[in-house]
């Protein structure tokens, strides 16, 4: 596993737990290379009805499987216009976590769960 020294997590105000960052990282960084566990499609509806349903990516090509981040990868938050990105490494089974802007030291790093930072459409949580 790889990511910026400095990295933590903390409560947040948006909710929950979030990943913060200690240092200031430059626009363009890779904050964390996240290994994950892939579900199996067959064993995707059943986590629906466990505490992982809410941190949980989809995977696959079709995006039809499920995937548990390790490291901090399912701890950042959501904000439509987020600090950083997610990609998915389909071939290596990892999540990379880059800054699409500078973040200050002491600030929380979110991302999209749509995607593309500056995607308003509501995710699951949010109320249309």
């Amino acid at each position: 596993m790889q990511r910026i020294q400095g990295i933590y997590f903390a409560s947040s105000p948006l909710g929950g737990r979030g990943v913060f960052t200690a240092v200031p990282i430059e626009k363009g960084s890779l904050i964390e290379i996240c290994p994950v566990i892939v579900l199996p499609k067959k064993e995707v509806e059943i986590i629906h009805g466990t505490r992982l349903h809410d941190y949980y990516f989809l995977w696959g090509r079709e995006l039809k499987q499920a995937a548990i981040a390790l490291g901090f990868g399912s701890l950042y938050n959501h904000t439509a216009h987020s600090n950083a990105l997610y990609e998915l490494n389909l071939a290596d089974e990892t999540i990379e976590i880059y800054a699409v802007e500078d973040i200050p030291a002491g600030a929380e790093i979110t991302v999209n769960y749509n995607g593309e930072p500056g995607d308003e459409a509501p995710v699951w949580f949010e109320k249309p």
